[in-house]
């Protein structure tokens, strides 16, 4: 059927079952819609501007058997790897394959039937047999008139966008069996270290031990999901680790926000935090009915290197002046983890209890 035959009356209006007839009968579906028509000079810069495009584009004629491509530009071709001789005359879904996805294909033919726009991501074959993820715009153009001329559809190959997703999701997955896994990793480990503990008859250095193993595990729960990008929100991590601490949650106060950090840095924030949050327990704010704690944090990126600086302040607790003597084990774990990981510590103690800036490398 030609652009100019007429279709008898008796078909109904629009698209045959099998979309190989077209009826625009006297009501058209595009008047009063100059947005979508397609004519005059217009026209003619519309098929140079589509010749010259890197965007591959092609044209359907609704008006003949089997919705004919009746124009296809460059960059259609190098998509598909077909020539024109090889396209021209033919209907889209040679592009179609085994493993297209019919469910797109039913949205295509949705579209067509009512002349709407769609966006589709389908499976599409080049000649050559490899494949290509197409994402497909397809709408109608229609004339001054209103009269359906064209369907018109532009492909874009987002195999690499579909990959990425694909790579991103698998990196989820993976996060979460990791996660699962240090789970049971920590408790093994804290399992052992009970055992050990009552057997030698030292529980109460056996509980410090598991305290710090367990500050440890808080701290990686909440961020492995996004260990996959090499980089962290440190603000989960620092709630879940001090979490325990603040049961009615008024006693410990969170002044930071925000701030990515290097995987490894959670390791030391976690034992760091942990320290000071006992030691708060034992002898400082915590110690207190009245005592409080503030903690801050930012990252201060002077001197060519993005450091990440907490300030843990302490209020309400026991005056501690000066300096204790005695250096505990938990007090040498904290400097020997900061030195070793390029850190420093400053602690201050003053008539409200101890205030102490810790800065590592994030």
């Amino acid at each position: 059927m030609s652009h100019d035959d007429k279709v008898p009356s008796k078909e109904p209006l629009g698209w045959d079952a099998e979309l190989k007839h077209y009826n625009p009968g006297d009501d058209h579906r595009g008047a009063g819609r100059p947005g979508d028509q397609f004519a005059g000079a217009s026209g003619v810069l519309f098929e140079k501007a589509m010749a010259q495009t890197r965007m591959a584009v092609c044209l359907c004629d609704p008006h003949q058997p089997e919705l004919p491509i009746i124009f296809a530009n460059r960059a259609f071709h190098t998509l598909t790897g077909y020539d024109e001789d090889e396209v021209i005359g033919r209907n889209c879904r040679f592009l179609q394959g085994p493993l297209t996805d019919q469910r797109e294909v039913d949205k295509i033919r949705a579209a067509l039937r009512s002349e709407d726009v769609v966006v589709v991501e389908l499976l599409n074959y080049r000649k050559d047999g490899s494949t290509f993820w197409n994402a497909l715009h397809l709408g109608p153009i229609y004339r001054d008139d209103g009269t359906l001329i064209y369907f018109f559809g532009s492909q874009w190959d987002v195999s690499d966008v579909r990959a990425a997703r694909a790579d991103e999701a698998h990196a989820r997955i993976m996060a979460r069996e990791l996660s699962h896994r240090m789970k049971n990793m920590f408790a093994v480990i804290s399992g052992i270290v009970n055992i050990t503990g009552r057997v030698r008859g030292i529980p109460d250095q056996a509980a410090e031990i598991n305290g710090r193993i367990q500050a440890l595990g808080r701290a990686y729960e909440t961020t492995l999901d996004e260990a996959s990008s090499g980089s962290i929100e440190v603000g989960p991590a620092i709630r879940a680790i001090l979490a325990p601490y603040d049961a009615d949650q008024a006693r410990l106060v969170f002044l930071g926000n925000r701030l990515p950090v290097h995987f490894s840095t959670i390791s030391v924030v976690g034992l760091v935090l942990h320290e000071l949050a006992a030691n708060a327990t034992k002898f400082g704010a915590w110690s207190s009915d009245q005592g409080k704690v503030e903690l801050d944090w930012h990252a201060d990126r002077g001197n060519g290197q993005t450091m990440l600086v907490l300030r843990w302040r302490e209020t309400g607790g026991p005056a501690i002046p000066i300096e204790p003597a005695a250096r505990g084990t938990g007090t040498q774990i904290v400097d020997r983890m900061l030195r070793h990981g390029g850190g420093t510590i400053e602690r201050n103690w003053t008539g409200n209890g101890l205030e102490a800036t810790i800065v590592i490398p994030a």
